[in-house]
């Protein structure tokens, strides 16, 4: 028997490989485009008074039409043509935001964010793609019709180019004029439609001819005069075409104004968040901004590939900054916001995220920030900002830097101030400083990784001559000059794949290695029995031998083995093995071994022995359903097993346990949209949140803290310490945009290996934004995840019909609320309907191998009430 449900896909960790995992004594350092590093106690000061968090930063008043105008008049030219070139895309707060900057660099960076906004519109799904076929469109529009504000221009960029023209060739009778047929639709209508277009008094620019003006307005003698139809028929080539689509295009008569609503109106624009983003990404800082002081120095410790370590040391006086208090918990957190430049150029842009959880233990009077770029040996500008969360103060700091030769690096000046940081930085380049040959594969950034994905390295020394990759033990690429970097393509589904990568010299002679776990699980509970195993026979007995993997933190209480269905001992500690007789006169037999846990969670593996070669093996589905029984949304509770009927695919399923789940451990994750138009309600969001886990996080149970916004985050991993889920909690920033459908895949994903009760909350107050998995992606992931799933939607905006849905497959359901104010009584809710939830689990009779999806009906003998389980599975 097996348990359902349980995707055996691991969880990608989340060190950026050496830059982070060098650093042990530096907090949680993230930067944005990465996911965010475990959290290590660190020095901190004693405790000062907890500041508010600060207000969120007023937004600019819009500009009027004539300071829109005297802003372009001041642009250089290139991108007052981009303006024009883009006119019909921009929207009104994209184009402020953009006549609001100051800096070339700044007008660039805009400019590529703009295109990889819109990298969907149009069925695009590649933003160069978008952007390369506009500007195409542009550059044939001003060869064509001599500019890019006729009415000619702009349905030829909105739509392309036509099916069909027919050019009227009757000047005695008609104004100039041009017929478009657009036959199967176009970018931004799906239908077939007519355009006429002329050109009045032969002078000026063409315009589309509407059917309220009369057929009349297209001839030269004017409507007084007008000769029909038939005349263009007669005097015009291609008259019957001509007349005819004049007669389609009149024939519609209001309708025409809803046809051209469609095909003459640009397509709707990715939304805000994008904009908001982009300004947190700015170094400039917000008007009348307080500031704090700090110390920034540069150091040079080693090279990266053929580039330059450059490390970064922020000395921020925590008497200068704020304090966060959640609960117990008490840090400092700061954002630091980065740009490189060359030539007055953007030459790179980054962005970090520190929390100093706050011990009394070892005081000390700065926080270190330390960060790395790895820059080529030049002269650039390094532009920071950093924000602190707490207070809403900011330091902003531009100093040129020199960056030398890796072959040139002379001894750093001397130690930072603080001898903490002086000591990390010591221990953290030790090897790159003292020559050794190293070798350390970059752990890519993002999470779930699959697709075409390309894996670089960190070096040091000069003995390796060549570098071999291994994909799961094979060899795949054997490089032999720098960079040391592999493009591997990991499949369409997220799995554990093992990268290896070996450098040699010159002789040949092996002088460093690494070794890395794709999509490595970071708590599968997992027990394989490595003898017996199938394919060796066995005559009197054998000697089996288990292998547990357990969740990090959790601890193995004893391992059970079992010849068929008789126990023959229990094991407490490893190793893990146990003598077995077989028994005479039974040709076939099997042994099973199950692991249990300290908290009461078993999984289990089963070997034939001496099995003929033709032996079909069932798979038994042993179906858990966690279901909550509702009366006008209140749990119902003493419900016995005689009330329940369970049935798989129409057919009736007998019970084979039930339980009411009061005291059952819970696994709960909660994942909080922090993107940036949820900035006006993180602290209720935080509060909600924070309140939930104080009343639903028993000492047998286990939460977990997910963020995300273009990309989601394991903030805090499974625990049942609520102090530490309150540090997670208090650096919550929101910005960027909202990647929901990819969030809902890792947060279900992060649930890989855990048994039991399952439960995700997600709280979101937007649309899905850009996520690379659909919606169906997300549903399928849902349904062969068997984790309940409460969808909280915040707003207007929030998309209600794909979080209802998703939480219904799941067992949970879906609540919609207009302020974050609500949020508190909804978390409670949630918490009790977990608490009195029953558990229904039965042997499936569908012994067929199929990998097809299998409904799931469970009904209740009360009228009255609903019953919220999962709505089927996979096996």
């Amino acid at each position: 028997m097996r348990h359902i449900c349980h995707i055996r896909l691991p969880l990608a960790t989340f060190l950026l490989a050496l830059s982070l995992s060098i650093l042990p004594l530096v907090p949680a350092l993230a930067q944005a485009t990465a996911p965010a590093a475990p959290k290590t106690p660190a020095a901190a000061p004693p405790a000062s008074p907890a500041q508010p968090s600060p207000k969120p930063q007023p937004k600019p008043k819009p500009m009027s039409k004539a300071e829109e105008k005297k802003a372009i008049a001041a642009l250089p030219q290139a991108y007052r043509d981009w303006l024009d070139e883009v006119a019909l895309l921009i929207t009104a707060p994209e184009r402020q935001t953009f006549l609001r900057l100051d800096k070339d660099y700044e007008r660039d960076s805009f400019i590529e964010r703009f295109w990889e906004s819109r990298s969907k519109l149009g069925g695009i799904i590649s933003a160069n793609e978008f952007r390369n076929r506009w500007q195409d469109r542009v550059a044939e529009a001003r060869r064509r019709f001599g500019g890019l504000t006729e009415d000619r221009s702009r349905i030829f960029l909105l739509n392309g180019p036509p099916s069909g023209v027919v050019v009227a060739s009757c000047s005695e009778v008609l104004w100039p004029l041009e017929v478009w047929y657009y036959s199967g639709g176009s970018d931004v209508a799906n239908f077939e439609f007519i355009v006429v277009f002329y050109q009045k008094w032969g002078v000026g620019g063409y315009r589309i001819w509407e059917p309220l003006l009369g057929a009349g307005d297209l001839f030269r003698d004017g409507p007084q005069r007008f000769p029909g139809l038939e005349a263009i028929q007669r005097q015009c080539r291609d008259g019957d075409q001509i007349a005819g689509a004049i007669a389609w295009v009149a024939n519609q008569g209001t309708t025409y104004d809803f046809l051209r609503l469609k095909f003459d109106n640009p397509p709707k624009g990715p939304g805000g968040e994008w904009i908001d983003a982009f300004k947190s990404y700015s170094t400039d800082l917000p008007e009348s901004a307080a500031s704090f002081n700090a110390k920034l120095s540069f150091d040079f410790p080693g090279r990266y590939q053929n580039r330059t370590v450059v490390e970064g040391v922020l000395q921020v006086p925590v008497s200068e900054v704020g304090q966060a208090k959640l609960g117990e918990h008490r840090s400092f957190n700061f954002v630091i916001t980065g740009e490189v430049l060359e030539n007055k150029k953007l030459f790179d842009g980054f962005r970090y995220k520190f929390d100093f959880p706050v011990t009394d233990a070892q005081p000390a009077a700065s926080l270190p920030l330390v960060f790395q770029r790895y820059l080529r040996p030049g002269s650039y500008t390094i532009v920071l900002k950093v924000e602190d969360l707490n207070s809403g103060k900011f330091f902003r700091a531009a100093q040129p830097l020199t960056v030398p030769e890796t072959d040139k690096i002379a001894p750093a000046a001397g130690p930072p101030a603080d001898p903490e940081s002086a000591r990390i930085l010591a221990e953290a380049y030790a090897a790159i400083s003292n020559g050794e040959t190293t070798l350390k594969l970059v752990r890519p950034q993002g999470e779930l990784q699959t697709g075409m994905m390309r894996f670089d390295t960190i070096s040091a020394g000069k003995e390796i001559a060549k570098v071999t990759f291994s994909l799961d033990g094979k060899p795949v690429l054997t490089k032999t000059k720098q960079p040391w970097s592999v493009e591997l393509d990991l499949g369409s589904l997220p799995r554990q794949r093992a990268l290896t990568a070996v450098a040699y010299d010159a002789q040949g002679r092996e002088v460093a290695s690494d070794r890395l776990l794709v999509n490595a699980a970071g708590h599968r509970f997992a027990v394989r029995l490595s003898e017996p195993h199938k394919g060796k026979r066995y005559e009197k007995s054998l000697l089996a031998h288990a292998d547990v993997q357990v969740p990090e933190g959790e601890t193995v209480e004893q391992v059970e083995f079992y010849l068929n269905e008789t126990r023959v001992a229990t094991v407490y500690q490893p190793p893990y093995e146990q003598p077995i007789v077989l028994p005479k006169n039974e040709p076939l037999a099997y042994v099973r071994a199950v692991a249990t846990t300290a908290d009461g969670a078993t999984t289990e593996d089963l070997v034939f022995v001496n099995a003929p070669e033709n032996l079909e093996q069932v798979n038994i589905q042993f179906v858990e359903l966690y279901a909550s029984v509702l009366d006008h949304g209140r749990p119902v509770e003493g419900l016995t097993q005689k009330d329940f009927t369970p049935s798989e695919d129409g057919v009736k399923q007998q019970i084979a346990r039930f339980d009411q789940v009061r005291d059952q451990p819970i696994h709960a994750a909660v994942a909080i949209d922090v993107s940036a138009s949820m900035d006006p309600n993180i602290g209720e969001a935080r509060k909600g949140a924070f309140a939930f886990f104080q009343q639903a996080i028993k000492p047998k149970d286990r939460a977990a803290l997910i963020t995300f916004n273009d990309h989601p985050n394991l903030v805090v991993k499974f625990t049942n310490d609520v102090n530490e889920l309150a540090g997670g909690l208090a650096g919550l920033k929101a910005e960027r945009g909202t990647a929901l459908y990819d969030s809902v895949v890792f947060s279900l994903f992060y649930f890989n290996g855990v048994k039991g009760q399952r439960a995700l909350l997600i709280l979101s107050d937007g649309k899905d934004e850009g996520s690379r998995f659909t919606f169906e992606d997300a549903l399928e992931y849902a349904r062969r995840a068997g984790v309940t799933i409460y969808a909280i939607g915040l707003g207007k905006d929030v998309d209600k019909k794909h979080l209802s849905k998703i939480a219904e497959e799941t067992g949970g359901r879906g609540f919609f609320v207009k302020t974050a104010a609500e949020l508190a009584p909804i978390y409670a809710q949630i918490e009790r309907e977990l608490r009195s939830q029953y558990l229904v689990a039965y042997q499936s009779t569908n012994t067929s191998e199929e990998n097809t999806f299998r409904a799931v009906e469970l009904k209740v003998d009360k009228p009255g009430v609903e019953v919220k389980t999962i709505r089927g599975y996979y096996p």
